[in-house]
């Protein structure tokens, strides 16, 4: 049976963008019902219907708040990262390079709070990729926040966000992968100065 996928292109990537309670509430159910499952069960192996049932709504409700499990799993990571930050109270507006070692020093400890046990990280290591975009997407969405829209004489201001948020985002990984790894507040100066440069140009 076909879904009526129409809304589409109305429905944030963010949960940031929703303010209906009831729509709050029921996407909370579904990440949280995606989570759970991902505890015992690879991504790959998850279903829409898997999901829609551990969340106690049927699947045109799920289809009614994300395209599809992708959309939802970008949506959860993006979610957890964007509550982190408001605990933090980490606002930037591009004048503050305080504000981005903020973003870098949450960067890396959200990462080292959703690592997982090595059985699960080998299980779900396939779908890696998938959060990374969504970590790098959500660090994008802060930094344009403070960046000025207008184009500037070395391109657009998307490039630049773009580019600070990989460069975030990477180095916290390498840093995560680092045996012995130092505090994370020990490395955020040095990434400090790879992304401030981006960002100013």
């Amino acid at each position: 049976m076909p879904v009526n996928r129409s809304k589409e292109a109305h429905v944030p990537l963010s949960d940031c963008d929703v303010r209906d309670p009831r729509m709050r509430r029921t996407r909370q159910l579904l990440q949280g019902a995606l989570g759970e499952l991902m505890r015992s069960k690879s991504f790959d192996e998850i279903s829409v219907q898997d999901i829609a049932e551990a969340a106690t709504v049927n699947r045109a409700t799920f289809y009614d708040h994300y395209t599809d499990k992708f959309a939802l799993l970008e949506a959860m990571v993006a979610g957890g990262f964007h509550r982190l930050l408001e605990e933090r109270k980490v606002r930037y507006d591009g004048t503050c390079p305080s504000a981005a070692s903020a973003i870098i020093l949450a960067t890396c400890d959200y990462l080292a709070q959703s690592r997982a046990s090595e059985a699960e990280c080998k299980r779900q290591s396939a779908f890696e990729p998938l959060v990374d975009a969504a970590v790098v997407a959500a660090i994008r969405r802060v930094l344009t926040a403070g960046v000025p829209a207008k184009p500037k004489a070395s391109g657009p201001a998307e490039v630049a966000t773009s580019a600070a948020a990989w460069a975030i985002c990477g180095a916290a990984k390498q840093w995560l992968l680092t045996p012995n790894r130092p505090p994370a507040d020990k490395i955020v100066p040095l990434v400090l100065k790879l992304v401030l440069p981006i960002l100013s140009r």
